[in-house]
């Protein structure tokens, strides 16, 4: 017996986006036990950006107390 798959939310050419592949590969990684390798740029893509005070901004910030 057969059994065809109806994927009805890809694109008709099969080819997923970087999003759509980095969205899969997240859901992919709640699974204990699963290990999700992301290739640089998706990294770079869902990477956390540093937007914490210099040590600077924060004796200025201090001084006004």
């Amino acid at each position: 017996m057969e059994i065809n798959s109806i994927h009805m939310n890809e694109p008709e050419n099969n080819e997923l986006t970087v999003e759509e592949i980095i969205e899969q590969k997240l859901r992919d990684a709640e699974t204990p036990g699963y290990e999700v390798e992301f290739d640089p740029d998706e990294a770079e893509r869902i990477a956390f950006h540093e937007n914490a005070l210099s040590n600077d901004d924060a004796r200025e910030s201090a001084a006004d107390l």
